[in-house]
């Protein structure tokens, strides 16, 4: 998997230890059908995920990387859901935890290929009849979907 320069270099001053970042998902629909990756990292079905670079909008970082990932071309249409994931351990020992951004996406153009080596396939799946896939990325899914047009997030009442 690329790791983006910015963490590589923040990780040679702080190891593994738990990094705070920002993520997108992009749920990129086109009528009935989901965009979903089948990634390389841990072999799940999931739409398209990744880090916001410094600096960078995070929905700039979902066009990107629905471009960079699949080959295909997608625009924003609504912020659906901002939420912090569950602390993560990936592959390679590295601690993290995302404030994530997902977006409802509409395609545009391209057929989708695995175009990098994060994924090892990338499809077009009905919405009535998706992969088998973590109930987090299904619950990403839904909140693309939510026809209220707000944007969802979770709030403990501050306590």
């Amino acid at each position: 998997m690329p790791i983006p320069q910015f963490i590589v270099d923040l990780r040679a001053s702080i190891g593994s230890a738990p990094l705070w970042l920002i993520g997108v998902t992009a749920v990129v629909l086109r009528g009935e059908e989901v965009l979903l990756v089948e990634r390389a990292d841990n072999g799940i079905w999931a739409p398209v995920t990744g880090i916001v670079d410094p600096g960078e909008e995070p929905a700039d970082a979902a066009v990107r990387e629905v471009a960079e990932e699949t080959g295909v071309v997608a625009v924003p249409e609504r912020l659906a859901w901002v939420h912090a994931t569950a602390p993560v351990i990936h592959a390679n020992g590295d601690h993290a935890q995302y404030l994530d951004h997902v977006f409802a996406m509409r395609w545009v153009a391209g057929d989708p290929y695995p175009a990098d080596d994060e994924s090892t396939d990338a499809r077009w799946s009905p919405l009535t009849a998706l992969p088998d896939m973590p109930e987090r990325m299904r619950t990403r899914i839904s909140a693309a979907l939510g026809g209220s047009g707000q944007t969802r997030f979770e709030w403990n009442g501050g306590s």
